[in-house]
Parts: structure tokens; sequence; C-alpha cells
């Protein structure tokens, strides 16, 4: 820090060397402070704040040095390569079929039944032949049926500056993500790693990844069914079920309030385990509480069922 100097002299003392750099409080505006750095053979000026972290920009860092040495690899790689980086869009090699398919077999194929010939030495009989011919056509319009339940909802990414722990490459363009901190985005559901530029480019085709999605309450309905790979959320599925074999006859069903409790033991049993979570009559005799765990995850989503433009119209017709 040298005080309250001018630009001439902060420009004096730094004309020594390439990438040195101070700090001095603004003449103009005392109480404000200003990072002035070398680079180029020219001294650069930017308005410096400190909220806990020293910034310039968007990116925060812990000390002035990471701060001062991001931005001379940000300024070196915009300078020499300014209009390489304005054309690295142009030709992404990122498939518009979606990220986590290129790293993952979806849920459908991997239940798909498999043929496999098998030869004992012996000649195939006609009756075998036919036989192989109806199994196989049998199992092909299972597939298609299979097929036809599986969600193709389109779904933006999430994305979020990310921090990246030793080098990396931009799954939309193939060019490296430089910087110290913050170098790109990642999406927080599938995981897809891009440039902050190429998130802009990239196509709304998020195929939640389900080591990503760490929760089924408060999650929106088209990342839960897509990362299941589910035609509904389970919750639904499940309550209602449990629901229509118990409760039917229950008196004030959907109106009378189950064990606040109880209700958020079966909130955290999805959370925790799924397809998998126990809601029987053996864990949960009352039904109300089913009733309410069912009501509760429709008013923890994120996005409403009815949005707040359509709820008057809804309520109109209602």
């Amino acid at each position: 820090f040298h005080g309250m100097i001018s630009r001439e002299e902060a420009d004096q003392l730094l004309s020594v060397a390439e990438g040195s750099y101070l700090i001095r409080e603004s003449q103009r505006q005392p109480g404000t402070y200003t990072l002035a750095l070398r680079f180029g053979s020219q001294t650069r000026n930017f308005r410096l704040y400190y909220d806990g972290k020293h910034f310039v920009g968007e990116k925060r860092f812990e000390s002035i040095h990471d701060l001062v040495t991001d931005g001379l690899i940000t300024l070196y790689i915009e300078t020499k390569a300014a209009e390489y980086i304005a054309k690295m869009t142009i030709n992404p090699i990122y498939e518009h079929i979606g990220y986590t398919t290129l790293n993952r077999e979806p849920a459908h194929k991997k239940h798909m039944p498999t043929l496999r010939d098998e030869h004992d030495g012996k000649e195939s009989t006609g009756e075998d032949e036919v036989a192989e011919k109806r199994l196989t056509s049998l199992v092909r319009r299972a597939t298609l049926k299979e097929n036809e339940h599986v969600p193709k909802y389109e779904k933006i990414h999430n994305f979020k500056v990310h921090t990246f722990r030793g080098p990396h490459w931009c799954e939309y363009c193939a060019n490296f993500m430089w910087g110290l901190i913050a170098q790109g985005v990642k999406c927080a559901d599938c995981g897809l790693n891009v440039h902050k530029q190429c998130s802009k480019m990239v196509p709304n085709d998020c195929k939640p990844d389900l080591k990503h999605v760490k929760k089924v309450y408060s999650c929106d309905l088209t990342t839960l069914v897509k990362a299941h790979f589910t035609k509904r959320p389970m919750v639904v599925d499940m309550c209602i079920r449990e629901i229509e074999s118990r409760g039917l006859n229950s008196e004030g069903l959907y109106r009378v309030s189950g064990f606040s409790d109880l209700i958020e033991d079966v909130k955290m049993a999805f959370d925790r385990d799924g397809e998998k979570a126990d809601i029987s009559v053996n864990m949960y005799e009352d039904i109300n509480i089913i009733t309410g765990a069912l009501k509760l995850y429709f008013r923890d989503l994120p996005i409403p069922l009815i949005t707040y433009d359509a709820y008057p119209k809804f309520i109109e017709s209602a």
C-alpha cells in the first residue's frame, strides 16, 4: 500500500517491471482504493473492493497476490488470443444429445432383456427359429412400450461458478479453462463443465445424474424425473399407491393433518433412501401422515405446479 498518490506517481513506480503492482488511495475519491497493475508496457488501474475477500470484478480472492496473478493470466490470454476466444464457440465438440448420455447408460436400457445365441453344436430346428423370432418380436415390442414411458422433458442446465483443481478443458469447445479460481461454470445437476461464455451456447438438454441430485423434496420436478427416469416423481407414485391400498375409506382424507414430526420422518426417508423408502403401514399406521408427506412435497416444490400467473385463472375455473 502506497497511500494517497497520483496516477502519474504510480505509473513511474511501476514502470521498472512488467507484472508489478501497488495499491493506492484515490485522490479524487478519498476512502476508495485502486489497484495499479503494469501489463503490456502500460499501467492499468482497477477499483479495488473488499468484503472479506478482495475483488475488482466477479471473482473474489483471499489475497491480493492471487488476484493479481489471476488478472495477469486473464489479461495475457485476452491480449494474445482475443480473436481465437471470440471464435472458439463456433465449432463445438459438444453433441446435442445431452452430456450424461455419453457417460451413463440410461436406466431403461440397463433393464432391457438381452438375447444371446448359444450354440451347442446341434443344428437349430425350424420350430426353434420360429420361437426365437416370436420371442425377439415380443422383446422388441416390450422395449418400445417401455421407451414410450421415458420422459423427454426439456431442462436447462443449472450452471454455478466453479473453481477447478488442476488443468481442465471446456466440455463444449474443448479449449483450456484458464485462471486460478472460478475458471468456468459447472452444472449442479449433471456435472457439465464449460466456460462461462460457452454456457450461453449449451442447449437445454440437461440430464441430471443421481450423484448430483442429493435430495427428493425441494427438487424441481423436471430434475427429479429425468434423474430417476420416471414419468412422475417417486413420492407421488408411492404415496398414492399407499393411500389407495389402505386409506380410501378414511374420514377427512387430505383434510386431517398427520403428526408433523412423523411427516418430517417420511420426508427424510425419501431424501435418504429414494425409491427404497419404507412408508408401509408397519412404519406409519396413520394414513394422514402419508397424505401430509405428499402435500408437503408439493408445497416444497421450488417451481409450483400451478404457476403464479396461472393461479388466479385456476381459482376462477374451480
